[in-house]
């Protein structure tokens, strides 16, 4: 294990290791900070596993391949996730869970030219301490930036994994969903995507790894491209998300497709049809009436006045 459990006292300075200079190219000439190897292969991050109340204790390593002296200042951080759901650090947040654990050996150090300074930290796990990740950083500034280095910290005692989805909409050629983290450990998921239309199957994507590492308790709202769905169709779409730890969720929505510009159109078709019939029995209904008007005993008839035949009496020169 990278960590070992110790109660050990920190050593009181810092070691300092002399580089040779053929060691770095001369364009790589930025700092950098990573774990100690310790006669181990390179590490990424580093992992820690310990019970409440114990100490853990490890060493970061910062590399000075320039040609100047450097001042570099050591501080912890907590995990955060980023608006993609990748794991990203509280820089600028006061650490409130393992970067408030972390202690350094020195937490100001100054590296001569070309050489790499070995720092000795601990991570001291208060008891009481939840179980499950609780993942953390080291970050190392000088010279105007800031470099980080993850740590994983998983506390013993007993673990949930477990996670749902939530919120699934399909829209504008693609998926929209929720993934919940409802457990105590760092999720990476993996997401299955099924859509069954009237006709039959419409979409089936195999369970692949998501970009993301979600930590206990939160929430992050990711889309899944569907470029091509049907034209005219109703489809149910489901999502199946698992984990590592055996947590399994599911969701679905119900989904119509229809060419809008067609539909459109035959709506508009469909009220200019029924404006011109209202017109027309209106028109109807005012002839009927003007009609009925005309007969009714005691209305004076317009038929002389109104173009209606006159009887008159010819002249024959008859003798009555």
């Amino acid at each position: 294990m990278p960590f070992v459990v110790r109660a050990l006292c920190l050593a009181s300075m810092a070691s300092v290791t002399v580089l040779g200079v053929a060691s770095f190219s001369v364009a790589d000439d930025d700092w950098s900070v990573v774990p100690s190897t310790g006669g181990r292969d390179g590490r990424p991050y580093f992992y820690a596993e310990g019970a409440p109340g114990t100490v853990l204790e490890d060493t970061v390593s910062v590399r000075n391949p320039g040609g100047k002296p450097l001042t570099v200042r050591f501080r912890g951080a907590d995990a955060d996730k980023g608006g993609d759901g990748a794991l990203s650090v509280r820089a600028r947040a006061r650490a409130k869970d393992t970067g408030a654990w972390i202690t350094f050996a020195e937490r100001t150090v100054r590296i001569p030219a070309r050489t790499r300074a070995d720092v000795p930290f601990t991570v001291s796990v208060p008891a009481g301490t939840a179980p499950g990740d609780h993942p953390g950083a080291i970050l190392a500034s000088a010279g105007g930036r800031t470099a980080a280095v993850r740590v994983h910290l998983r506390v013993g005692g007993p673990t949930l994994s477990a996670l749902t989805v939530e919120h699934v909409k399909v829209h504008d050629g693609r998926i929209s969903y929720e993934l919940v983290n409802r457990g105590t450990t760092v999720l990476t998921p993996k997401l299955a995507v099924h859509a069954e239309g009237l006709f039959g199957e419409v979409l089936d994507r195999a369970p692949r790894t998501l970009p993301v590492e979600l930590l206990p308790g939160r929430r992050v709202r990711l889309d899944e491209p569907w470029p091509d769905p049907p034209a005219l169709d109703g489809v149910d779409v489901e999502l199946t998300v698992t984990a590592a730890g055996g947590a399994h969720a599911g969701a679905g929505t119900k989904a119509w497709f229809a060419p809008w510009a067609a539909a459109v159109v035959g709506a508009l078709s469909g009220l200019a049809v029924c404006a011109g019939g209202a017109l027309w029995f209106v028109r109807r209904v005012r002839r009927v009436w003007r009609v009925r008007l005309r007969g009714q005993p005691g209305q004076p008839s317009r038929a002389g006045a109104a173009g209606q035949p006159r009887t008159e009496v010819e002249s024959t020169g008859a003798v009555m």
